[in-house]
Order: C-alpha cells, then sequence, then structure tokens
C-alpha cells in the first residue's frame, strides 16, 4: 500500500490537468493498493473523477 495526494496522480498522467485543480483537491490523499508505479492510465483517471466528486460533496456540506 502507497499513500500519495491527488497531485502525484495527476502530475504523472495528466499534467496539463494542474492548473484546473485547487490546492486543497491536489492535497487530497489516495491509498493506492498496488501503488503509484504499476497505476495504469484509466484507472489514474478514475480516482480523479472520484476525487473531483469527493471534493464537492464536501462543498455543498459547508
Amino acid at each position: 500500500m502507497e499513500t500519495v495526494k491527488l497531485s502525484e496522480i495527476v502530475m504523472k498522467w495528466f499534467p496539463d490537468m494542474l492548473p484546473f485543480f485547487r490546492q486543497n483537491e491536489l492535497n487530497f490523499k489516495i491509498v493506492l493498493r498496488d501503488g503509484l508505479s504499476i497505476l495504469e492510465e484509466d484507472d489514474a483517471m478514475e480516482i480523479i473523477q472520484y476525487s473531483i466528486c469527493e471534493n464537492q460533496n464536501q462543498a455543498l456540506l459547508h
């Protein structure tokens, strides 16, 4: 298991998307069962999409 920030996933797979995230979104911690080194692009996109939804849900609760 490996814990990484969302920013590490974005930088590895989709660095052009980086400006579209807020800092608190980029600091979102993700636990990867098998680690960042074997994460595939499709899985990375799914994690990013989920993280965006989670951050939106938290914003609605405040």
